[in-house]
């Protein structure tokens, strides 16, 4: 067995390779000491006890020894085989012994006795083999052959006093009658609580038809302890007890890389999409496409090459698949390749404890780095309401711990009422990112809504949009509001339809208008190009009028000039000599 314990080794404790059950001790049960173990039947005394042993041969290099009163230690190691401890294996290593110490059914007793010689048997074992574990399973069984109490109390003080001299960390289970093991104090053998060191008390009960298991540890001498009682349930490792925060763990480191929602439009409203390792809640009514929305989310960290685990509850994984493909998203491509992996929740049955605790088994063996649960809400049906909201409390701190981008849709029930803010299991609070599903009733149609209560670290619109789905995939259309009130679907369409006419419309006016004034512009320019062209004709005009009237003067004045010469008109010049006429 290798237990997944992330718990390093406490002086004074000693590991028991339950994973939870550590956490929630500080350390495991008391090293050297003894522990009771107390349940009703099948609530899991001998599964918690060889798991203890199993993993202290294997991890802790402390061999073991297992004394069965009352069932035979062949069926023992047959019945944790599907466990995967190798518990024969040990047995073949020397690592863990069984002592088989039924009392025989035709057994007639005569005189007293006492278990002196079974534990001289046992100390040589001990020695030869250098245990340093020991289970003492149904010790009620052989003591039960004693004559009365007294003798009862004197064989169990000598078994104390023989673990304690001999410093082996010792279990010791005993049954209690069903729904009994809060009052063990009351019960034939309940002063050994006053005597062991740690006392704890397995309990197993069927809540509303689901069945339940429990855990909490009474006492615990010299060390603090979780005292409430936690859930646990047996898989296919052994004991898994949950705890709501894991004691030991380290600050969960936080990422501002961001993923896609699988629509560009709903990315936009977010500031970007979800935060990487962020825990997604999309409630809604009955077909307001939460189904949609965490189909897109898929579809996209499948893109992205991230591996996902697909968990449905209320349809078969065959029908998400078809249904989904309808509205543009193929998931059928990426189960091939086996990015993704998609599992139907009706395979398996129990509480939520059991949901939980099989979703991280299955999310852990396909390495998926992004979780999708449609609906969560399924989980309010298994058991009572404390205990759901407990496993809903840990499926988000589980998440946060391994960095795991979680979706979860929640199905509101319209005929009780539910509002917005009443989700079932009560996780809205936890969540990082909340996106509500609606109805708007308009015009006798019903059309999709989708608003976002919350996004925690983001900047986020807090508009309503209209959810649009279609064969070539999902879109969320603008805000569009008249007279104070959002339109969707046909009434959004007419009223888009008339402002598109007046649009258009306007446009052709325009276009009118411009024609018009393009010709008068052309027209205008014609008349001024004429009358340039006139201009110019009227300027040379009056140069040539101009330089002809100037060139008239001066033949004028020359002629005058001549004439006057030619008449003596002038004085004569002197030195010149006028010839009379």
């Amino acid at each position: 067995m290798r237990a997944n314990n992330p718990n390093p080794k406490i002086p004074g404790k000693a590991l028991s390779g339950i994973a939870g059950f550590d956490e929630i001790t500080g350390g495991g049960l008391p090293h050297g000491r003894t522990t009771l173990l107390v349940g009703g039947p099948g609530s899991g005394k001998t599964v918690f006890a060889l798991q203890f042993l199993a993993h202290g041969a294997w991890e802790g290099k402390e061999p073991g020894i297992f004394v069965a009163f009352e069932e035979s230690s062949k069926r023992i190691v047959a019945n944790a085989e599907s466990f995967g401890w190798k518990l024969s294996e040990l047995q073949r290593k020397k690592k863990l012994f069984f002592l088989d110490a039924q009392p025989l059914p035709n057994l007639v007793q005569s005189g007293d006795f006492d278990i002196d010689g079974m534990l001289a048997a046992l100390e040589v074992k001990a020695r030869e083999m250098g245990a340093k574990r020991i289970v003492f399973d149904a010790l009620d069984v052989v003591l039960a052959l004693l004559p009365d109490l007294a003798a009862e109390r004197r064989e169990i003080y000598r078994l104390h006093a023989w673990l304690l001299a001999r410093e082996l960390t010792g279990i010791i289970t005993l049954k209690s009658a069903a729904n009994e093991t809060n009052s063990i104090s009351q019960q034939p053998f309940g002063f050994m609580q006053f005597m062991v060191d740690c006392a704890v008390i397995l309990k197993h009960s069927v809540v509303l038809g689901v069945s339940q298991r429990s855990l909490r540890v009474q006492k615990y001498r010299g060390s603090g302890f979780d005292e409430d009682e936690s859930s646990f349930l047996i898989g296919n490792s052994g004991f898994d007890v949950a705890i709501a925060h894991t004691l030991t763990r380290a600050e969960v480191k936080v990422s501002n890389e961001r993923v896609s929602s699988g629509i560009e439009r709903l990315d936009t409203m977010l500031g970007g999409g979800y935060y990487r390792g962020a825990s997604v809640l999309i409630t809604g009514f009955s077909g307001t496409a939460k189904t949609t929305l965490s189909g897109a989310f898929t579809e996209a960290a499948c893109r992205r090459g991230e591996r996902t685990l697909f968990v449905c509850f209320d349809t078969n994984r065959t029908e998400v698949i078809r249904n989904l493909l309808s509205v543009g998203i193929h998931l059928d491509r990426y189960l091939k390749n086996r990015i993704l992996r998609v599992i139907s929740a009706r395979a398996i049955t129990g509480s939520a404890e059991t949901y939980l605790v099989r979703i991280k088994a299955l999310a852990k063996e396909h390495g998926a780095r992004c979780v999708v649960i449609d609906p969560v809400s399924a989980w309010s049906k298994s058991g009572n309401d404390l205990s759901t909201q407990n496993v809903a409390d840990r499926l988000i701190d589980w998440a946060k711990g391994d960095g795991t981008t979680l979706v979860c849709t929640s199905l509101l029930d319209e005929m009780s009422g539910q509002v917005e803010g009443s989700t079932q299991l009560q996780i809205s609070a936890l969540v990082d990112t909340w996106i509500h599903l609606n109805y708007l009733m308009q015009a006798g149609e019903r059309n999709r809504g989708l608003s976002i209560v919350k996004s925690r670290g983001t900047t986020h619109s807090n508009q309503l949009r209209e959810l649009i789905l279609s064969d070539a995939g999902v879109t969320l259309a603008d805000t569009y509001t008249a007279g104070g009130e959002v339109l969707m679907g046909t009434l959004r369409w007419e009223k888009e339809r008339a402002e598109r006419v007046v649009h258009e419309a306007a446009e052709v006016a325009a276009k009118l208008k411009t024609v018009k004034l393009n010709a008068e512009e052309a027209e205008l320019e014609v008349r001024l190009k004429s009358l340039q062209t006139e201009l110019v004709a009227k300027q040379v005009e009056k140069a040539l009028l101009l330089r002809t009237t100037q060139s008239d003067k001066g033949e004028l004045s020359r002629g005058r000039t001549e004439m006057k010469e030619l008449r003596g008109a002038d004085a004569a010049t002197p030195g010149r000599k006028v010839t009379p006429p």
